[in-house]
């Protein structure tokens, strides 16, 4: 890349420790040049707190809040929801919101005539990939700057020793310095003490959790949700119409404050590497759990379970960054077609981090009492004799056979 040419990018911003570093440093390393700073609103509500002061106070030239939170719901939570999709017991949450923000990059680059943008990923991320590859969909041929490929820097202390001489307001210390990232959807905790696997998380420690409480702080007694759904879509909360969004901030507070939704996983990178990681995802992890007790009543036996094996390899898509793809579409095309009778209403009960089901209820309902009953029905049992005789002559003849 010829820096000369250089002469306005458009930072992927945060204000966090790596983006209010990299402000400066793109100062310097690349003659001065004009950066724009862009933040995507998919829900870290108070972190975007003081956003344009410190933006501009560390060198940007504006700084764009972009409100992408309906469409990140929308269009990349909802979708994946429906799937089913979860890679390795993790929920997704910074998987599908990266693509939703780097659509909105792009966007802003064009608008400012940008000669590149730049994020803050680290090369051993899977950021990196998820942004780059959302970018190259909508401007394959926009430059990408990666600083964390480039400077000297090789650590967070590094960046935290640089911030200090450049006079870059920071609101974590050496002490608190997880790397973190939330919206809407979810919390993640990497670095410090959680690097060893061996340790378990601070979760009764104060302020370490941000969404809710451990489960040994939740309260002595359950709280029963019941969520309404029609065609996978979640449409209503203990009786109260709301949007989708509306109803993960909701479950957000009843799940935190329940203790629902932790997970302690380490995790393969697409890089290659292990990495141990803390989620927090209350609303989301009462929402895959209610969405799952639906199906398990509206879908079929081989639609349900070829759904179940397509998850893996949508959770794989979104995990790897390649949502804007032939394939990720093809599936959710799919998935739209096992929701069509995925209507009805499922009642939790929360507990101390569990979720207990208490009931589920559809007029599309594929469960008959009056079939399973161990009581009087219409079964006629005798019709079992048959079915089993032709189902098991494959392994009678091959049994005749090796007897001979």
């Amino acid at each position: 890349m010829d820096k000369s040419k250089i002469k306005k990018v458009v930072l992927a911003y945060s204000g966090g420790l790596d983006t209010s570093v990299i402000i400066p440093w793109l100062k310097e390393n690349y003659n001065g040049c004009e950066v724009v700073a862009v933040a995507g609103n998919v829900g870290q509500a108070d972190e975007l707190d003081g956003l344009e002061e410190k933006a501009l106070a560390t060198g940007a030239s504006k700084l764009y809040v972009l409100d992408l939170t309906d469409e990140y719901v929308n269009e990349y939570i909802i979708p994946t929801m429906k799937a089913g999709a979860v890679y390795e017991e993790y929920l997704l949450g910074t998987s599908h919101a990266r693509p939703c923000i780097a659509k909105g990059l792009v966007e802003v680059a064009q608008k400012e005539h940008a000669d590149a943008i730049v994020h803050g990923c680290t090369g051993k991320g899977n950021d990196q990939v998820r942004f780059e590859l959302a970018i190259k969909h909508f401007a394959p041929d926009m430059p990408i700057i990666a600083p964390w490929r480039e400077w000297e820097l090789k650590s967070r202390e590094e960046e935290i020793d640089y911030a200090e001489a450049h006079h870059v307001p920071l609101r974590i210390n050496r002490e608190t310095n997880y790397s973190k990232d939330k919206n809407l959807w979810h919390l993640s905790h990497e670095g410090l003490d959680l690097e060893d696997a061996g340790n378990e998380p601070q979760y009764e420690k104060p302020g370490f959790l941000e969404m809710g409480v451990s489960p040994i702080d939740a309260p002595d007694k359950p709280t029963y949700v019941t969520l309404e759904f029609e065609q996978g879509v979640p449409v209503a909360l203990d009786g109260e119409k709301l949007s989708a969004k509306d109803i993960i901030l909701k479950l957000n507070e009843l799940g935190g404050a329940n203790g629902v939704g932790l997970l302690d996983i380490v995790e393969n990178r697409l890089v290659g590497m292990k990495c141990r990681g803390v989620y927090e995802t209350p609303g989301g992890t009462i929402l895959y759990k209610a969405h799952s007790v639906l199906e398990s009543v509206c879908l079929d036996k081989m639609t349900a379970h070829e759904k179940q094996r397509l998850a893996i390899t949508f959770a794989e898509l979104v995990y790897n960054g390649q949502w804007f793809t032939p394939l990720r579409e093809a599936l959710s095309a799919f998935v739209d077609k096992t929701q069509e009778r995925v209507t009805g209403t499922v009642r939790l009960k929360l507990y101390k981090g569990n979720m207990i089901n208490a009931g589920v209820w559809s007029p599309y309902s594929l469960y008959s009492e009056s079939l399973a009953t161990f009581g009087e029905s219409d079964y006629d049992q005798k019709d079992s004799q048959g079915f089993i005789n032709l189902y098991g002559l494959p392994i009678k003849v091959q049994a005749k056979v090796d007897g001979k």
